[in-house]
């Protein structure tokens, strides 16, 4: 049974069971996508002074065809593109200014009187209406996502629709017990969500077992490299930061040097109090196969009763040489028939959940583009590799356009044995840089020269 959807409004899609949506007819399905596409575009591309300038540079007017889009889709760097300076002099009326460039509101408005840190201005932020969590790389610097809380009701009905998908349980209706080896909180963009929406998943706090009642502050996360670098010459207190910052990032380093044993003691305790009953466990998965692999030497496994949830993330980044069958040694453990997976960025609002024949299904709110190595879009049909991009129609705060950094293999036509239609992605997805001699720069559908301008538009230097 096909549904009807508005194109002017995708934010009310997230509201429908993910089985309706991915029943959509393909043709139905595109057309519906490109109207919304086109519709979001009209509504932000004057309202944004990051879309307008790049928009006006590349000379895109209107989305005619979805491949239009491609030109004035974002280099995912874009969101830390700002002078590291800002953040080592902790100067808040420019990271806001910055900021600024990225979203349709208006925060020249934030009162930053008495701002100090970056945890403070994020407070700040979220007191004014905005919901700006960050994500790291490996250099460390900060990426703000200038989400509001106008995405706020689609981005949590998205989230409970996606864990159904990918775990076969109802978040609305079955509350569970459930252990994050974690942080119990802060503006990491997983770590906001899981206290936005994961402690409602679970029925409240008290069913919420985080391994840290803590959070990491983001200035530590932004100031990792320059703090490392001062403490191996000797210099950490020339930096002139708060000694209160200084105290938890000592915490934090003693917590790391003993995370693997107080996740396993953690875990141990877990298991043992929730024997027999029903649990929910996530985490990256080198994290649970840690602790998988440490009881299995010890002969144990888990009894958790029937129908528990393992839902991971991340793959096995951060594990050496993990081993071909790690997965089967997780279910195992932990006595479960499925591990629940997802993939998606923090860019955009939608996951794609992974199907039982292990691929990951794109929703229609999240709309999937490949580019070749000049940035010209590659045929929607067949099976076609290259460099992924996501464009979002739900934001009305900011852009959701997004060139990623990701390698990645889509099947576009809806064969996939599961039943689940629309796009798919094979499991295995690649970074660009991530391996000796990778290359992550994003040649784009257009002059090089003027996306040039536009990243330095928004760093403040155009």
């Amino acid at each position: 049974m096909s549904i009807s959807l508005l194109p002017d409004n995708p934010a009310t899609w997230t509201y429908r069971r993910f089985e309706d949506l991915y029943a959509i007819p393909r043709e139905e399905r595109e057309k519906l996508q490109l109207e919304a596409v086109r519709i979001n575009f009209a509504k932000l591309r004057d309202r944004i002074p990051a879309l307008k300038k790049l928009a006006d540079r590349q000379g895109v007017e209107a989305i005619d065809r979805i491949e239009d889009v491609l030109p004035v889709c974002f280099d995912h760097r874009v969101l830390k593109n700002y002078p590291i300076q800002i953040i080592e002099n902790r100067d808040f009326a420019k990271l806001t200014g910055w900021l600024d460039k990225l979203t349709a509101h208006d925060l020249t408005r934030v009162d930053l009187t008495g701002v100090t840190t970056i945890e403070q201005w994020l407070a700040r932020l979220e007191a004014y209406g905005m919901l700006v969590t960050y994500s790291s790389g490996t250099t460390g610097k900060l990426s703000f996502v200038p989400r509001s809380y106008d995405e706020l009701g689609p981005w949590k009905f998205h989230f409970f629709n996606v864990n159904r998908a990918s775990s076969g349980v109802d978040p609305w209706t079955t509350k569970l017990p459930t252990f994050f080896p974690g942080y119990r909180g802060g503006y990491q963009t997983m770590l906001k969500m899981m206290s936005l929406f994961n402690v409602e998943m679970a029925g409240g706090e008290a069913n919420y077992h985080t391994l840290y009642d803590t959070h990491i502050p983001a200035d530590l996360m932004a100031l990792s490299g320059r703090l490392q670098a001062a403490e191996d010459r000797g210099e950490v207190m020339s930096l002139g930061l708060d000694p209160a910052l200084l105290d938890q990032r000592e915490a934090m380093m003693r917590q790391g040097r003993t995370r693997e044993t107080d996740m396993e003691s953690w875990f141990g305790k877990l298991i043992h109090d929730f024997r027999g009953q029903r649990v929910k466990i996530g985490g990256t998965f080198a994290d649970l196969y840690r602790v998988a692999r440490a009881g299995l030497d010890k002969g144990m496994t888990c009894q958790f009763a029937a129908g528990s949830i393992v839902e991971g993330g991340g793959g096995m980044k951060g594990y050496k040489d993990a081993p071909a069958d790690w997965e089967e040694q997780v279910k195992a453990f932990f006595g479960v028939a499925r591990l629940g997976n997802q993939y998606g960025f923090s860019e955009c609002i939608g996951n794609a959940p992974m199907c039982s024949h292990g691929y990951f299904h794109f929703l229609p709110y999240t709309v999937p583009l490949l580019m070749d190595g000049e940035g010209r879009a590659l045929p929607r049909e067949g099976i076609q590799k290259g460099r992924l991009a996501l464009v979002d129609p739900i934001p009305t705060s900011y852009w959701g356009g997004f060139t990623s950094g990701d390698e990645v293999t889509i099947h576009w036509e809806e064969d996939c044995p599961c039943g689940w239609g629309g796009p798919r992605a094979a499991k295995t997805i690649r970074r660009f840089a991530e391996n000796e001699g990778g290359d992550d720069k994003i040649t784009c559908a257009g002059s090089q020269a003027a996306y040039n301008e536009f990243m330095e538009f928004v760093a403040g230097e155009a």
